[in-house]
C-alpha cells in the first residue's frame, strides 16, 4: 500500500519520512494523519530513543497542498485541518524524545514550521527555506509565530514572514535556523551519527531537558524552582547510578531509560 510517511525504526532510531516527493512533500490530509500516527509510535515505543523527519525526493516538505486547501469546504473544515496541523508541533515539543529535521531540500511555509519545531536541524548546503505564506495572501501557521521569532529575533521574522523571501542555507544556518550544514552526499551519513549518539545517552535526562527549555517566558525563580523539582529526579534515577559508575569506572554508560 502507497504511504503518504513512511515510518522505519532501526537501532534506536525512528526514520519518519514525508512521501509525496510529486507534490514536494506538502500537507494534505492523507499525510497529516499519518504523521500524527507515526509521532504516535515514536512515544509509545520504549524501544526508540531518538526520531529523525526528513522528506523523499528534492525537498523537505513545501507546506500546505494549495490544491488540497481548495477542497475545504468552508471555515469549519478548514479550522479543523489548521488545528491538526498544530498539533504536530505540539506533539513534536512534547515528546520526551529529541527529534530531528533532516532537511533534505526546499522547506517552505508550513514545512519550515514543521523543522523549526524540532529539537536539531541538520540540513544539506542546497536546502532553501521560505516563510511563503503571504505570497498566497495566508499567514504562517505550524507554530510558525512562535518558533521563527524565538530564533531569529522579531525584526527578521517580520522581514522573512512579509517578504516570503526564499534564502539559503548558509543564511538560515547564520539566523540560527540550522544546528549543521551538510553536503547533500554526507546529510544522511552526520544526521545519523548525532541521532546514534543522542540514542545512546541518557533518557531521562534528554526528556527533562527538552521539556524545560521548550517552556515559554521562565524568569530565573521559574528555572530554580523547576531545577530543585527535576534534579532530585535525575539523581534518584537507574541512569544516574549508571552514569556515575561508568565515570568512576572509565567506561561507557548503557542508559536504560530508567
Amino acid at each position: 500500500m502507497y504511504m503518504d510517511v513512511i515510518y522505519e525504526k532501526k537501532d534506536g532510531l525512528a526514520w519518519i519520512r514525508l512521501n509525496r516527493p510529486k507534490s514536494l512533500n506538502s500537507f494534505n490530509d492523507t499525510l497529516v494523519e499519518q504523521l500524527h500516527q507515526a509521532l504516535d509510535k515514536v512515544a509509545s515505543d520504549s524501544e526508540v530513543r531518538v526520531a529523525i523527519i526528513t522528506g523523499e525526493g528534492k525537498a523537505f516538505c513545501a507546506g500546505g497542498d494549495l490544491t488540497y486547501l481548495e477542497t475545504l469546504a468552508g471555515p469549519t473544515a478548514q479550522k479543523a485541518f489548521i488545528e491538526k496541523v498544530g498539533q504536530l508541533v505540539r506533539k513534536i515539543t512534547t515528546i520526551p524524545k529529541p527529534i530531528i529535521a533532516m532537511v533534505n531540500g526546499v522547506a517552505a511555509g508550513a514545512g519550515a514550521n514543521l523543522m523549526l519545531a524540532c529539537d536539531l536541524v541538520y540540513a544539506s548546503k542546497t536546502a532553501r527555506f521560505a516563510q511563503s505564506f503571504s505570497k498566497v495572501g495566508l499567514v504562517p501557521d505550524c507554530g510558525g509565530f512562535y518558533f521563527l521569532p524565538k530564533t531569529v529575533g522579531i525584526h527578521k521574522a517580520k522581514e522573512l514572514m512579509f517578504t516570503a523571501d526564499i534564502i539559503s542555507a548558509d543564511e538560515a544556518e547564520q539566523l540560527g535556523m540550522i544546528n549543521h550544514l551538510c553536503s547533500a552526499e554526507t546529510l544522511q551519513e552526520t544526521t545519523e551519527l548525532m541521532a546514534q549518539r543522542l540514542a545512546v545517552s541518557a533518557p531521562v535526562a534528554l526528556g527533562f531537558i527538552k521539556e524545560i527549555l521548550n517552556k515559554t517566558n521562565m524568569e530565573l525563580s521559574d528555572v530554580l524552582f523547576t531545577e530543585a523539582i527535576v534534579q532530585p529526579l535525575c539523581l534518584g534515577s537507574a541512569d544516574c547510578a549508571e552514569g556515575i559508575a561508568a565515570f568512576k569506572e572509565k567506561r561507557t554508560p548503557k542508559f536504560t531509560g530508567k
